[in-house]
């Protein structure tokens, strides 16, 4: 399984890491955040069905076809970890080494939205607060790693259970009383 995990985990963090620093970096140097959701989320479930792809090879190369509910999601949620791994190691680098001002430009682009949204002064002081407090976690990379995993993780974990109920297969039993010998 380990092969088997590193290998379909590798490719689906690579593929969720790719569009992430793609998707950021045309964000940061426009300072133009307002992403596309939608290729943002197609891009990690094209990524994530490589948990799919994973688990019915384990099944079909490793087990003779046969796999139980519990084998296939431990070794999509495998999946889900190199990936979502890759993920947050790549976003530290990134974040740390090259973009440690993206949460200044990123607030700035947010209270510029709220305000040409037509936020009024309340609205818009409390935009102001919940974008420090959120400024103020990302000083912890404890927190910076946690962030980054929800990002990911929570779909990952979807799809390897939708993938464990889809691919699980269960032994054909043979009725012992009606073989003779």
């Amino acid at each position: 399984m380990k092969k088997n995990v590193i290998v379909f985990g590798l490719i689906s963090g690579l593929i969720i890491t790719g569009m992430m620093v793609y998707s950021v970096n045309l964000c940061y140097h426009s300072e133009d955040f307002k992403g596309n959701d939608i290729a943002g989320y197609a891009a990690m479930i094209v990524a994530f069905s490589f948990i799919f792809v994973g688990i019915r090879n384990y099944r079909n190369k490793y087990l003779n076809g046969i796999i139980s509910f519990g084998k296939a999601f431990k070794t999509g949620l495998y999946i889900t970890l190199v990936a979502s791994t890759i993920y947050v190691l790549v976003w530290l680098v990134y974040y740390y080494g090259f973009i440690p001002d993206f949460m200044d430009k990123y607030t700035d682009y947010v209270l510029r939205n709220a305000e040409s949204d037509g936020a009024n002064p309340t609205e818009l002081a409390k935009k102001t607060e919940e974008m420090a407090k959120f400024k103020d976690l990302y000083k912890n990379p404890v927190m910076v790693v946690l962030i980054t995993y929800s990002e990911v993780f929570p779909l990952g974990l979807v799809i390897s259970l939708i993938s464990a109920l889809l691919l699980k297969r269960k032994a054909h039993s043979v009725n012992v009383d009606s073989v003779t010998v």
